[in-house]
């Protein structure tokens, strides 16, 4: 007997107006924000979530590499997650990095590493198999 998942069926338009509806109810929220949260916090776990993120990062570009090698057409999702998660790791290096030489790196890392890496990612996404 072979067990198959039920199909799921999502309407296009709905789901559309979900995520606009869902992108646009962030811009209050982010106002919101910006009024309401402190300049600065001291956060627990912050070396267990940096490596988390770069954890991530190292799945994310091994793995894309290995399919890109292979020509598997999962390419583009894997190098699409990838590239966004090489922006955010970009961003956050840069704004939350201290004045000096410690922002400085941030930088460099961000234009010299992170931001050519998810070019490179978002080209491989966009590629049609």
């Amino acid at each position: 007997m072979t067990l198959v998942a039920p199909q799921i069926r999502i309407r296009r338009p709905r789901l559309a107006t979900l995520l606009t509806g869902a992108g646009i109810a962030l811009v209050p929220w982010m106002a919101v924000l910006a009024k309401t949260l402190p300049q600065t916090v001291e956060v627990s776990h912050w070396p267990l979530a940096w490596i988390g993120l770069d954890a991530g990062l190292a799945v994310g570009l091994a793995g894309t590499g290995l399919l890109l090698r292979r020509r598997d057409p999962r390419v583009a999702p894997a190098a699409a997650a990838t590239g966004a998660l090489l922006l955010m790791d970009a961003w956050f290096d840069v704004t939350t990095s201290a004045a000096g030489p410690e922002f400085a790196t941030a930088v460099a890392l961000a234009l010299f590493a992170e931001l050519p890496l998810a070019a490179a990612c978002a080209v491989v996404a966009m590629r049609r198999p």
